[in-house]
């Protein structure tokens, strides 16, 4: 073994795949959850973004509790009854079929991911859900995902989809984000809707140097990527949908992660890393 794989390898068997001397997108999420499964180099990343911010970890949580309530919108206010989850990550608690199917327990759920490590769990964890599937594939490749004999059987493309990208395209680093989605969209039937959270440039003094200082970390670090955008940049992920207003008298347009419909009043102030996160729900015409 390579002085840099002893470095990084952890403690119990790496599952076959697995390159624990490269920093995975979702174990580095994961890290930043405080879960267990991510080796050193993940936590790595997650550490080197921490010194320039010290509340990193808001960045992973807007993200998932973005995640929680636009899934639990779709499905009550929306009616949509199956999802297409882009780049899930690792399982955790309160995943898109656990929400979904608390609402109706035959919501399909097909999750998509490339990880190794995630699709080991991934696959564990629905091993008894007939309803709720896993698909390895790239979904910065939109054609492998959407023409994947899994999607096409188990997803209706005549009927209404949930697309979800919360939490992903900071990680697709080329210009070509538009087309990236245009993609995506042009595949959904009429009435579908897309959920998307991403790292916000606030475009403000304070908050924009603060999104560079992370940015600079997370482009240079092994992870690779981790862009932050600003609405306008954000905008073009939603090529031809109708914006959900994302509160009461808000303009339908992208807004905080958290603030995008929170369950309940504001007590305490939004963190500096928590301004730099922002999501947006579109509906297919």
């Amino acid at each position: 073994m390579s002085d840099t794989a002893a470095k990084y390898e952890a403690p119990s068997m790496v599952p076959v795949g697995v390159d624990p001397t490269r920093a995975s997108i979702a174990r580095v999420y994961d890290a930043f959850l405080g879960g267990k499964d991510n080796y050193a180099i993940d936590r790595e990343v997650f550490h080197k973004v921490q010194r320039v911010a010290p509340e990193a970890r808001d960045l992973a949580w807007s993200n998932r509790n973005f995640l929680t309530r636009a899934v639990r919108f779709l499905t009550d206010q929306g009616g949509i009854r199956q999802f297409l989850d882009c780049g899930s990550g690792l399982p955790t608690a309160e995943n898109t079929h656990q929400i979904a199917q608390r609402i109706d327990p035959e919501a399909r759920v097909v999750y998509v991911d490339n990880d190794p490590v995630v699709i080991a769990h991934g696959e564990a964890l629905l091993e008894d859900n007939d309803f709720t599937h896993f698909v390895a594939a790239d979904i910065f490749q939109p054609q492998d995902v959407l023409q994947n004999p899994t999607v096409r059987k188990y997803l209706d493309f005549s009927k209404p989809i949930g697309l979800l990208h919360v939490g992903t395209l900071h990680h697709y680093t080329a210009e070509n984000g538009g087309e990236l989605m245009q993609e995506y969209v042009d595949a959904l039937p009429s009435g579908s809707f897309v959920a998307i959270s991403h790292f916000l440039d606030p475009e403000t003094p304070e908050r924009s140097e603060l999104a560079r200082r992370m940015e600079d970390v997370f482009i240079h670090s092994p992870m690779g990527s981790g862009r932050f955008r600003t609405k306008a940049q954000l905008r073009e992920f939603l090529p031809g949908l109708e914006i959900v207003p994302p509160g009461p008298g808000k303009p339908a347009d992208f807004d905080l992660s958290d603030l995008w419909w929170p369950d309940g009043p504001r007590l305490r102030p939004l963190s500096p890393v928590e301004e730099c996160s922002a999501a947006a729900v579109g509906r297919k015409p």
